[in-house]
Formats: C-alpha cells, sequence, structure tokens
C-alpha cells in the first residue's frame, strides 16, 4: 500500500439497478484521522456507495480495498468485523429495548453463560461518557430525542471498534448547539485515528470539519478538493452548472386572503395565533424549537385537534380537526417528516402522485387508471423526478425526489394553499433551487404558500412575510424589508420579556420542534 495512513480504498466501483446505473466507476480513499466529506445531489450515488461499504449492496465490478487487501462485504457483520461503521439517517435502534442493549445488541457480554447485564452497563456508560451524552444506560431508546438518538448510535459505533465511520447527513435535525457538540466528537474520533466519512447537504459545514471532499455527480465521482474549495466552486461540481441565486424569490402581486386564521389555541401548546395569507404570498413562520410551529400548521390543516379559534379558506370556515373538509377546501400539507407522513414508501411514484385526487378519480367505484397516468407522467416530468419510471417504488428514490413526489400530488389537486412544513430538509442545493422555483410557480398563478423552516436563509429569502412564533404565540411579524436575522431572533427569544421554555441556543439555524428530550415522530 502507497500510503499507510490509508484506511479505505474504492476503485472504479460500478452498481447497476433495474433501469438505472447508480454508479458507475466511482474512486474514493479515506485516510486515518481525517474527515472526507461524499457530497452529491440527491440521486448522485452517496447512499448506494455507503450501502455498498455497509454491506447492503454489492458491487457489479470494480475493487474494495480495507487496509491495502481487497475485501468483499456481504453483509453488514462482514463490515463490522473490517472495522466499518455507518451511521444513517434513519437511526438503526430498537425503540423498547434500553439505550446498552442497543449499543450492545447481538453482541452482549456474558457471565456463565447469562447475559452481563452490570457488565454491559458499564460499558455502555464509559462509551456515552466518550461521546460525552448525559443518558442513562437503562433508558429506553424511545424516551430520547433526536440529538441523543444520534450519540448513541455513535457509541455503538465506538463499540464496534470501528476504524471507519460514516455518518450520513449527521446534522439535519439538529439545532446549532447540538450541531457543535457533534462536531467535537468528531474532531476528537479523528485525534483518535478514525476515519470519518461525512455526508452533508449544508456547505457550510465542510469547510468548518472536512479535511478533503469528493463530489459525486450522476453516479461518477468528478472531483477530489480541499475543504477549503469556496462554496460556489462545490455547487458547480455538484451540479454541473453555476447558481447564481441560491433564494430566486420572484414576488407578484398580492390578491385576496386565501387562508384566515383567527385565534387558534390548544392548551398548552399554542394560544390565539392568528394570521392571513393572500394569494400570489408565500408567508414564512420562523421561531427556536418547541414554538409550535408544526403544531399550528398541523392544526390548520386538521391532522391535530384544537381547543378554540377558527380556520378559513377563501371565506368558508372549516370544522375543526378534519382534513377531508381541509383538503376538499383547497388546503394541501407537505409535513416535516416526508417518510413517516407524506408518502407510502412501498407503493409507486405513479401511486403515490395520485393520492389525494384518487376519490375524484373515482366513478361507480372504479377508478380511472388512464387519466390517473397521464396526470402522473405530466406532474413527474414538469418537476424532473429522476426515475426509472412510473412504476418504480418511491422508497428508492433520492430524498429530493421523494420530496417533489409529496409536492406534486398535492399539484395535481389544484390546491388554494400549500403549506410547506421544513420542504427543503435533506435535500440538496440543486433540488432545492428546483422547489424554489415551483413555489414561485404556485405564487405566480394565485396560489398561497404557508412555509416553515428551521434554515433561517431560507425563511428570510423566499418569504413575503414572516411570522415569528416564541413559546407558542405569534410574538411579532415582519415584512420582507424588516426580516433580518437579528429581527427575527429578537422576536424568536422574547415573548413579554421572557425567554422560550426549551432553552434552546440562538443562531442561524432554527431548527425543527421536536425538543430533545422529547418522543421525537408525530404521525396521523
Amino acid at each position: 500500500m502507497s500510503n499507510p495512513d490509508e484506511l479505505l480504498r474504492i476503485e472504479g466501483v460500478r452498481k447497476a439497478f433495474p433501469g438505472v446505473v447508480a454508479l458507475d466507476g466511482v474512486d474514493f480513499d479515506l485516510r486515518r484521522g481525517e474527515v472526507h466529506v461524499l457530497l452529491g445531489e440527491n440521486g448522485a450515488g452517496k447512499s448506494t456507495l455507503i450501502k455498498m461499504l455497509s454491506g447492503a449492496h454489492r458491487p457489479d465490478s470494480g475493487r474494495i480495498l480495507v487496509g491495502g487487501e481487497e475485501v468483499r462485504i456481504q453483509d453488514a457483520q462482514s463490515a463490522e468485523r473490517l472495522g466499518i461503521a455507518t451511521i444513517y439517517q434513519e437511526f438503526n435502534l430498537v425503540p423498547d429495548l434500553t439505550v446498552a442493549e442497543n449499543i450492545f445488541l447481538g453482541r452482549q457480554p456474558r457471565r456463565l453463560g447469562m447475559i452481563d447485564r452490570k457488565r454491559m452497563e458499564a460499558d455502555a456508560a464509559a462509551l456515552l461518557e466518550r461521546v460525552g451524552v448525559r443518558v442513562s444506560p437503562r433508558a429506553r431508546v424511545r424516551e430520547l430525542g433526536i440529538a441523543r438518538l444520534q450519540m448513541v448510535e455513535i457509541a455503538k459505533a465506538l463499540s464496534l471498534d470501528a476504524r471507519v465511520l460514516i455518518m450520513d447527513e449527521p446534522t439535519a435535525v439538529l439545532t446549532s448547539e447540538e450541531v457543535d457538540k457533534l462536531f467535537a466528537i468528531v474532531r476528537r474520533l479523528r485525534e483518535d485515528g478514525v476515519g470519518i466519512v461525512f455526508i452533508t447537504h449544508h456547505l457550510e459545514e465542510i469547510a468548518a470539519l472536512g479535511d478533503r471532499v469528493t463530489v459525486i455527480r450522476d453516479g461518477r465521482s468528478v472531483g477530489r478538493v480541499p475543504a477549503s474549495t469556496p462554496e460556489d466552486e462545490l455547487v458547480r461540481l455538484m451540479v454541473g452548472r453555476s447558481i447564481d441565486q441560491q433564494y430566486p424569490r420572484e414576488r407578484t402581486g398580492t390578491g385576496a386572503p386565501l387562508l384566515r386564521v383567527e385565534g387558534l389555541t390548544r392548551d398548552g401548546v399554542f394560544h390565539d395565533v392568528r394570521f392571513e395569507v393572500r394569494a400570489g404570498e408565500v408567508v414564512g413562520i420562523a421561531g427556536l424549537v418547541g414554538a409550535g410551529r408544526t403544531e399550528v400548521v398541523r392544526a390548520v390543516f386538521g391532522a391535530d385537534p384544537y381547543d378554540a379559534g377558527t380556520v378559513e379558506v377563501a371565506g368558508t370556515r372549516l370544522p375543526r380537526h378534519d382534513v377531508n373538509a381541509a383538503m376538499a377546501a383547497g388546503i394541501g400539507l407537505v409535513p416535516e417528516d416526508r417518510k413517516g407522513q407524506g408518502l407510502v414508501l412501498d407503493a409507486s411514484v405513479e401511486e403515490n402522485l395520485g393520492l389525494v385526487t384518487l376519490r375524484s378519480a373515482t366513478r361507480a367505484g372504479l377508478v380511472d387508471r388512464r387519466a390517473q397516468h397521464t396526470a402522473a407522467a405530466r406532474i413527474a416530468e414538469q418537476l424532473g423526478v429522476r426515475m426509472a419510471g412510473l412504476g418504480q417504488h418511491v422508497r428508492t428514490l433520492s430524498g429530493g425526489n421523494q420530496q417533489k413526489v409529496v409536492i406534486g400530488k398535492w399539484l395535481l389537486a389544484d390546491i388554494k394553499v400549500l403549506i410547506l412544513d421544513e420542504p427543503t430538509r435533506g435535500i440538496d442545493v440543486g433540488a432545492k433551487v428546483e422547489i424554489y422555483q415551483l413555489i414561485n410557480e404556485l405564487t405566480a398563478a394565485g396560489h398561497a404558500v404557508l412555509m416553515v423552516s428551521s434554515d433561517l436563509p431560507e425563511v428570510l429569502g423566499m418569504s413575503d412575510r414572516v411570522l415569528v412564533m416564541a413559546q407558542g404565540r405569534v410574538a411579532g411579524e415582519l415584512s420582507a424589508a424588516e426580516a433580518t436575522q437579528d429581527a427575527v431572533m429578537a422576536l424568536a427569544v422574547s415573548t413579554d420579556g421572557t425567554t422560550p421554555h426549551d432553552g434552546a441556543a440562538v443562531g442561524t439555524d432554527i431548527h425543527p420542534d421536536n425538543d430533545v428530550d422529547k418522543e421525537a415522530p408525530r404521525g396521523h
């Protein structure tokens, strides 16, 4: 081996699935004690590559070398034996088991043929201390928030004595303070000689943490550059073109109010929330963790109940807690959890696109499948969904293409008001701009958009007005001209002179309404 510090090398790896070539001659290497960023658009092939390293997929051709020796990674166990651990966006933890049981699952220490719980919990405590998280080894995983789940996953990887740690979008759902803690842990691991493959869509994180960057585009490795490379050059490598405007909001004149919310209240969650959204307008909702943003828009859509107040669409008052009535009136919701709440993962692209219009396309109990197919094909082409075909299972699409499908089903329904909750979370910069252009098209056609986002620059760049929530109340409203980061944060951290109860850190990332000490997933 030419470099004694080289932990991993991938040479000319190719992988094809029916109808699509996912990887086509990718090269990559990882050295001891470095953070090597893997960068690319959704669908570029990053997920296929890391699944190959974790044993979920096997290459059609090319070589994988670990420690200079060519290896065949047949399954997760062989990856573990080679010292490769992967932390996916969707955590691989068992909710009803304890933290210690999850860390040592399948590898529990034994004494006299029985599981040695005392040793297991002591070893788990030492690993948790190493990653700097205060949580009991006896705590049930379902009791933990997102940030602590991530730390448990890292502790689990360390228990495997991993020399190669792959982190797939580890900061996607973390607050600024939690990101800082994660970065400190990554730096300690780097000092310990661990090689880290780091996947992120947040370009500002690359220079802060990375050493080198490999860019993948359309299944090919198209560049290897220093982490100090300017962001505009990274974007050009990723998407194959320059993106002149990150937030291309095209403001048009506004019309009559399409959505009016008055005195919306849910005891202990939000209180006396009132606002309106006009035709042709994007209204953004900003706020700190636990401010109640997601809870409010879910109540407006009828997915969650509320105790008092009214919701009107184009002058028609909606009944409470009635999703069907909201949809019939012309409200659509793109939820923050697209996989859990916005898609049927094992259904096809065509079936998912037709979910909202299925009832209207049914006559005498029969679905007009030809019309549904034609409509799905039209909207998939319009949105540029990258897929093998309409029959492809939506589970196998990249995150950005899944989000296009979630939005596309509402475009087919010809809604009046589209609510977007974290519309670009986990999506690359190229796909973000495409979604922003869709927002422009909606408002130009006279629709209204209500957008919740934890990305404050996104809120400022794409909103015509910004509502700032704090402690379940609307703390203030700012026009596009008035809305600066300082002005938003001043409202977000104070309601009647008080500080938000969740103690969230102040920063330019205002992250989702899942407090780290709460059970995170919500469904309906």
